[in-house]
């Protein structure tokens, strides 16, 4: 059997997905960027392959995407991310027509049309707020992990108002209120709301259209699924690994690439 490989080369973090023909996920991992994004590449395509259990060499194509796709050599090809997020969710969710990527330095709305074509999308790239990033700083001054964060908010008997999405400002903000002894629950369920409020002026500016899937490493919050669920009014698709959509998306690419050179 043949199999085909996507690297999602991110800021925070780089995945590898490899898929067997059928677009089946064989194998997959996520490791830190840190400095050198050629190396973090290798080690995450390395550790999907023992994942999978199969040698370099039944990979037949690889695609990378992310903003250090140009930084893998191993790669055939390289695909935008925002293409790889649409792709990777509507494969994993038929129905999916919306994908709100919340990754750890930008996030991104995505109208997402038949078989995965990116129909629309609008972006935030140039500031925190509204990215893991901000969650990161903010669990960093509530003294609690990333991890934590989601069943903290989901526990909050009620919350606290953040005046500013501006990491800095609402850094100062969180500061104060543990002073004043608000419980962090509240912060955090707060912190939260403020996220899903940027998040939600870029789904507005795309609209909604079918199913809503998240993607990213946000996703994995619970208490940020659940204001946005809320927001929506509707259930939000999130996948059991969801950083690894991007990736995801890249292998499908290879896989079609490879078709076509057949």
């Amino acid at each position: 059997m043949n199999y085909f490989s996507g690297i999602d080369v991110g800021a925070v973090s780089t995945e590898a997905v490899i898929i067997d023909t059928g677009g089946e996920i064989s194998g997959y991992s996520i490791v830190e960027t840190g400095a050198n994004s050629t190396e973090a590449a290798d080690e995450a395509f390395d550790k999907a392959l023992l994942d999978a259990g199969i040698h370099r060499e039944a990979v037949e194509d690889i695609a990378a995407t992310g903003y250090g796709r140009i930084s893998v050599p191993l790669a055939e090809k390289t695909v935008t991310e925002i293409s790889c997020h649409a792709l990777g969710a509507q494969h994993l969710f038929p129905g999916t027509g919306t994908v709100i990527d919340i990754g750890g330095q930008d996030s991104k709305v995505i109208r997402v049309g038949d078989s995965g074509k990116v129909l629309d999308f609008t972006m935030n790239d140039k500031c925190a707020a509204g990215t893991g990033r901000f969650l990161e700083v903010m669990a960093s001054k509530l003294r609690v992990s990333l991890d934590e964060m989601g069943g903290l908010s989901l526990r909050a008997k009620g919350e606290v108002h953040i005046s500013s999405v501006c990491t800095v400002f609402a850094e100062s903000e969180v500061v104060s209120l543990v002073a004043r002894n608000h419980p962090k629950e509240e912060i955090i369920k707060g912190l939260h709301r403020a996220i899903t409020n940027r998040v939600w002026s870029m789904v507005n500016s795309v609209g909604v259209y079918g199913e809503v899937t998240m993607s990213g490493g946000v996703a994995k919050n619970r208490g940020v699924v659940t204001l946005m669920e809320e927001k929506l009014g509707r259930t939000v698709r999130v996948y059991a690994e969801p950083q690894i959509i991007g990736a995801l998306g890249a292998a499908l690419f290879a896989r079609k690439q490879s078709r076509k050179a057949a």
